[in-house]
């Protein structure tokens, strides 16, 4: 009588293999036991037969690719080739995958150029000085309005004719009302608006003049003095807005920048004579708020340049830079310079030195964004340790030592 005997490892042969079981009547349970308890193939893992697969997928594909492309064409090439070529392309390089034009090149060029303009305003500001409206040197202004409408050239002639010289004259939303501003007077104010009335009055066009003010040397030197006050605290807001939002050496640069853009417009209405009035510094006051946001635009790429690309030197990081964010400033300054214009031909004469103003300052302030602001930082030294936020170890391991009194004792 053959006993039977319930033997673990049965199902299993002399030669070590496994002979497939019947595990249907299995739990769960039961069947992920067996699989654990099974060894494995080959000590390694199913995995390494694919691996190995793989591995020799790689290399026959390594090998008829080197087969198929001459060996010439597998040599990298040098930075002096990537040199050569660029100088061959007009200054146009590869870093990765994105091509950077090379504006630093002429950095130089335009850095002399620059310390020529401002040398050239300060210049035509100390010898001809600025011929100041009347909002800084004082005079007449008079509200005046036609029963019908009339042209400006039309009432500058008609003064001029009395002996009003100089007169400005602004429309005041509508055709019929004006704003008339006058040099220095009596000051008689009832013998003054008797003269204006008679001068003003045009055949079948009569005139009102609502309010006559007459403003004193006085006021208009308070007004010069808050007006440099003004421009001076703007750009040290700016300074400390920069230096806070990126690093020191870009708020110097972008400050050097801005003061660049005001000085040369200031030195261009100095140099030809133009006249400066409150209109014109709000032009460079508007300047400097537009010429510092397309300098923001810049510094953030470059900040984020610094912290993204690595391998590169500084200028190439600039160069990167300002590539990235020329479209945008090509479409910016043709927008602007569109609206600048048709103020400057269409808006009339009261607009039209606040727009000559704005012309120049958005020429110069586009090249400041470009070179001079940063330019700048790069020779102060930037590199990407400017942008890196050193964080401290959160914990640092403490070394106690314990010396028992009793050792020492005999």
């Amino acid at each position: 009588m053959a006993i039977e005997q319930k033997n673990p490892n049965a199902g299993t042969t002399s030669t070590g293999g496994s002979t497939p079981t019947d595990d249907t009547n299995l739990t769960p349970a039961e069947r992920r036991r067996r699989r654990r308890g099974q060894p494995r193939r080959d000590g390694k893992g199913s995995n390494s037969t694919t691996n190995e697969k793989m591995l020799n997928n790689n290399s026959d594909s390594t090998a008829l690719t080197k087969a198929a492309v001459p060996t010439s064409d597998l040599v990298e090439t040098t930075d002096s080739e990537d040199d050569a070529a660029a100088i061959a392309e007009g200054g146009v390089k590869a870093i990765g995958n994105q091509r950077i034009i090379d504006f630093m090149k002429i950095e130089k060029p335009m850095a002399l150029l620059s310390l020529l303009l401002v040398i050239g305003s300060i210049i035509a500001i100390a010898v001809n000085g600025l011929n100041l409206g009347l909002d800084f040197t004082g005079g007449v202004s008079a509200d005046v309005k036609y029963q019908q409408p009339v042209e400006q050239t039309e009432v500058v002639a008609a003064l001029a004719k009395d002996g009003f010289d100089d007169a400005v004259v602004q429309y005041l939303g509508t055709r019929e009302e004006l704003l008339i501003r006058l040099p220095p007077q009596s000051d008689n104010v009832d013998g003054l608006n008797a003269n204006l009335t008679s001068a003003l009055n045009l055949p079948n066009n009569k005139v009102e003049i609502s309010n006559v003010n007459i403003i004193g040397s006085q006021v208009g030197n308070e007004i010069y003095l808050n007006s440099v006050m003004a421009l001076a605290l703007a750009l040290l807001s700016m300074l400390g807005y920069v230096a806070l939002r990126f690093q020191f050496k870009l708020a110097l640069g972008a400050v050097v920048s801005l003061f660049h853009d005001a000085i040369v417009v200031v030195g261009v209405f100095a140099l030809f004579g133009w006249p400066f009035d409150l209109t014109v510094l709000a032009a460079v006051l508007a300047l400097i708020g537009y010429s510092l946001n397309d300098t923001i635009v810049v510094y953030d790429r470059i900040r984020e340049n610094f912290r993204r690309v690595r391998g590169i030197t500084p200028r190439q990081i600039l160069n990167l830079s300002l590539t990235e964010t020329l479209r945008r400033t090509i479409m910016t300054i043709t927008t602007v310079l569109l609206v600048v214009l048709a103020m400057m031909f269409l808006g009339g004469e009261g607009l039209y030195w606040f727009s000559v103003a704005l012309f120049i300052g958005l020429l110069a302030g586009t090249y400041s964004s470009t070179y001079i602001a940063s330019s700048i930082p790069l020779r102060m030294g930037l590199s990407r340790d400017d942008f890196i936020v050193k964080v401290k170890p959160e914990f640092e391991e403490e070394v106690v030592s314990f010396n028992d009194p009793k050792m020492y004792q005999d």
